[in-house]
């Protein structure tokens, strides 16, 4: 069988650039608040991406028994609350840090799911982190800021847990096209006042495209390609650069410059991550972005 364009990739190659895309569609995302809201925002990348999918894909939900229903609607549902809160906390929040206090939901999914002692010793580690963050009086930012983000990434953790039951229930993307539907559904209140200012201005729409793309399609299509390839464990050590990569995007997108403090703390989150992703289990579901 001809090897495709994809797969003459390495597949670590593929989940950094999946990483750049997610942080690069967030810091455009952040540019569109002043003009849709953060929640408006949100309903554009979901219904979006939602309607490429479900277009390219079409699945065939008529045949889809109570379960897959059930599946597709918990993802969606934690996608909804997952991205919707993630923008709400980059209003008053730096990129950077708001997705490096995120990446704490998954390491305490994380922690959880190995249970050895040497794990605890590396969420201390992160703790430090998101204390550092927590009493940065310098860099003014704001606790409830830092709250949502961790929020949002609670919601990322029921995410990885309902991305997996997902993938054991239906085939392919399939359930990912339907969740992105149900979860722009569940946002539709919230965003639909923000989103109408595509009616006034038509081009919006085309950076909220840019966003649903950047932020969503592109990256789960290179971190599928990958996880065909590459041991869950790799690419969990792969993703503890979100941090970082957030930072980067957040500098050259949005011009937001870190403090010393915050970028150490950015550092340990990263370092704990990578170091409880070596002690995970192999049956472990791997640290999934999509935020």
């Amino acid at each position: 069988m001809p090897q495709s364009r994809m797969d003459r990739i390495p597949a670590p190659g593929l989940v950094l650039c999946a990483i750049v895309s997610v942080q690069v569609g967030s810091g455009i995302a952040r540019r569109l608040f002043g003009e849709l809201g953060a929640s408006g925002v949100t309903l554009l990348r979901l219904g979006l991406s939602a309607l490429l999918l479900l277009v390219l894909l079409r699945p065939p939900v008529r045949r889809w028994s109570r379960q897959a229903w059930l599946a597709a609607a918990l993802l969606g549902g934690a996608m909804a609350c997952m991205n919707l809160v993630f923008y709400l906390s980059l209003r008053t929040v730096p990129l950077g840090v708001a997705v490096t206090v995120e990446f704490v939901g998954p390491l305490l999914l994380a922690l959880v799911q190995t249970r050895r002692f040497v794990d605890l010793l590396w969420a201390l580690l992160a703790a430090c982190g998101v204390v550092l963050l927590g009493f940065s009086p310098a860099a003014g930012i704001p606790l409830s800021g830092l709250v949502l983000a961790f929020v949002a990434g609670l919601f990322w953790a029921g995410y990885i847990l309902a991305s997996a039951h997902v993938g054991q229930v239906l085939p392919g993307i399939d359930g990912l096209a339907v969740a992105l539907g149900i979860a722009a559904l569940l946002v539709l209140p919230f965003g639909i006042g923000g989103a109408s200012a595509v009616v006034d201005k038509p081009t919006l729409l085309i950076a909220g495209a840019a966003v649903a793309l950047l932020s969503s399609v592109v990256p789960y299509g290179l971190e599928l390609s990958a996880l065909r390839r590459l041991p869950t464990r790799v690419f969990g050590i792969l993703m503890s650069a979100e941090p970082a990569a957030a930072a980067i995007s957040g500098l050259l997108v949005l011009g937001q410059k870190l403090h010393l403090r915050e970028l150490a703390a950015l550092a340990l989150v990263s370092v704990a991550s990578a170091g409880i992703t070596l002690a995970r289990r192999d049956d472990a579901p791997p640290l999934q972005p999509l935020e």
